[in-house]
């Protein structure tokens, strides 16, 4: 009775990842609490994730690379990238691509990929380079980066801490790198080739986006006869007949920007709006509003120019996702307003305040520089109509370097393991002050923290039932007449389609205790199986959905979802065929 319910809560499990109703780490954080009240685990053993080796490792990794990111040593290098990348687009696809590669084998993908955004971004606005001929590149070098060492990817960590914990030896940090990065090449050259055939060349002008925006944007003057007057924002005629979105107000030469549905309108007013053309050709037959163009408008444009229009994007953990800029009240809380989202492949330019923003999500907000750099600071937003190098701390960059080398090294010479070694190092980036604990704090991405604590407890629950055992069983006798590559060659297979439908991480703890128990029923080593479920889970190109920077390149390089098919689907038949016999090669199967 035990295996069903476990199944059936696994397969609600899948189809909650798969349709996207909550966000992964709430779903994620759903499904240990299913196990708990069925009785499939103890509270204890269903809470055992959030101190699990991987967890911890985890959580101290994102410390050390928050330290390393908060110093500016590599923003120092942001303008020689920008230089060298200006010269030809095949030269800012390779500086592109390698960089992202290299930082991505030490810090945290995602944060490198967030970091090159601005970069790649403004070497395209200096050249002719459309966004969309570099940005997927640069999210799948990230990928094949993150492969190559033990804290490229959460998913080593999580995949490394699984062997541990049934008994076999955890990896080494460049256990797998030659491996990784011979299936990095082939990957390297399949985009260096057939990138510039495949990418679409005619999207991804951002600047279409504001500028479209733009033009949406007015001002408008509350006359002495407005009916309006005296009346709630959120009940005036303005608001509930005509939708429009109210910007900021301009009341006796005061700018109002921080204000809400029950703010009055007054007689005097100066609106600065937003509304599709449709809209705004009505409202110029409306009575008691005159639209911009007036000598009052002169003095509202004054001080109106304070604000100014910034393209970001939400990046991933980011606490704008999974809400509505009307559920956070955003223009109260950040003082600024938001004109246009492109959400999902689509332009949005009306009832901006009910779309559930999402995760890559580019927005257009129109603020002071103070409020979006605040919000940028806060790992709310990505910053992208700009690229803004911040000043290099070398009291704190060279430190923050050296223990992070330090944590590579105390690992990869096994002085000690990787857990400790992290630990230590995240420990050291606030007591030398590179981070302040409130720093540090903020550095951990928490929502891969509670993603990783809940998807535990499908693999433990899996083990505990003996549905691993009675898995890797089906499949020895399914599979019982092929060797073992092609064994393994059907492991890649499936764990990379399921990785592409649900999160890379249950994906890991799901197939991490069936590998190791088809390994012991087919009496060979589980360490090819356990790198192929590591490969599988980080190379996934096919669908924006199916890793986070693959998604946060999906609006600024407004690319479709067939774009990711047509360029990733190749790529990814590339290296399962490369890796079905790379990976044998270095992982023999023969228990020796």
């Amino acid at each position: 009775m035990d295996l069903l319910i476990t199944f059936a809560i696994i397969l609600v499990g899948v189809f909650l990842f798969v349709k996207d109703y909550f966000s992964i780490d709430t779903t994620s954080i759903l499904i240990m609490a299913m196990f708990i009240v069925a009785g499939i685990l103890s509270p204890e053993e269903g809470f055992s994730g959030f101190n699990h080796p991987a967890t911890i490792t985890l959580g101290c990794i994102f410390v050390v690379s928050g330290g390393v990111f908060s110093s500016g040593i590599l923003d120092g290098l942001s303008f020689k990238i920008i230089k060298l990348a200006k010269i030809h687009y095949s030269i800012a696809l390779v500086v592109c691509c390698c960089i992202s590669g290299l930082f991505s084998a030490f810090i945290n993908d995602t944060a490198v990929v967030a970091l090159l955004l601005p970069i790649a971004l403004t070497v395209c606005r200096e050249t002719n380079i459309r966004p969309s001929m570099l940005l997927m590149p640069i999210s799948f070098a990230a990928l094949f980066g993150g492969t190559c060492t033990l804290i490229g990817t959460s998913t080593n960590i999580l995949v490394s801490s699984y062997a541990k914990k049934y008994g076999v030896e955890e990896f080494g940090m460049f256990e797998f790198s030659g491996a990784a990065l011979c299936l990095l090449a082939i990957g390297f050259a399949y985009i260096f080739i057939f990138g510039p055939l495949l990418l679409p060349k005619n999207r991804g002008e951002n600047n279409e986006f504001t500028k479209k925006a733009e033009t949406y944007i007015t001002e408008l003057y509350v006359e002495d006869h407005c009916e309006d007057i005296n009346s709630y924002l959120g009940k005036s005629q303005l608001v509930q007949d005509y939708n429009v979105n109210v910007l900021s107000i301009l009341r006796n030469d005061v700018l109002k920007h921080n204000f809400g549905l029950d703010t009055r309108i007054l007689k005097g007013d100066i609106l600065k709006i937003i509304a599709p053309p449709e809209t705004l050709s009505r409202l110029l037959d409306m009575k008691g509003y005159s639209i911009k163009g007036s000598n009052r408008m002169k003095v509202a444009e004054e001080k109106f120019k304070s604000f100014n229009l910034y393209e970001v994007i939400i990046p991933y953990g980011s606490s704008l996702s999974g809400v509505s800029l009307k559920e956070i009240n955003f223009r109260k809380q950040y003082n600024s307003s938001v004109i246009a989202i492109r959400h999902r492949g689509q332009n949005k330019y009306d009832k901006l305040s009910h779309i559930a923003l999402k995760e890559g999500d580019m927005l257009l907000i129109l603020g002071q520089e103070e409020d979006v750099n605040n919000l940028e600071s806060s790992k709310t937003i990505v910053r992208l109509s700009e690229y803004v190098k911040k000043q290099t701390n070398y009291k704190k960059a060279i430190p923050a370097v050296l223990i992070g080398i330090a944590v590579v090294l105390a690992a990869s010479l096994n002085i000690t393991s990787i857990l400790i070694s992290a630990m230590i190092g995240a420990l050291l980036m606030v007591l030398t002050g590179i981070l302040k604990p409130m720093e540090a704090y903020k550095a951990v991405e928490w929502k891969v923290i509670f993603m990783m604590a809940g998807v535990l407890s499908m693999g433990t629950a899996l083990e505990k039932v003996g549905g691993a055992s009675l898995i890797a069983n089906y499949i020895m006798e399914t599979l019982g007449q092929y060797n073992a590559q092609i064994t393994l060659s059907l492991i890649y297979l499936v764990t990379f389609i399921c990785t592409n439908l649900i999160s890379s991480k249950a994906t890991a703890a799901l197939m991490a205790p069936i590998v190791i128990s088809l390994s012991e029923a087919m009496q060979i080593s589980n360490r090819p199986f356990l790198v192929a479920v590591m490969f599988a889970c980080s190379l996934t190109f096919m669908t924006p959905m199916s890793y986070p920077t693959n998604t946060m390149v999906y609006a600024p390089g407004n690319y479709k979802f067939n774009d990711f098919l047509k360029m990733g689907t190749p790529l990814n038949l590339l290296i399962w065929i490369a890796a079905s016999f790379i990976i044998p090669y270095f992982f023999p199967f023969n228990l020796n």
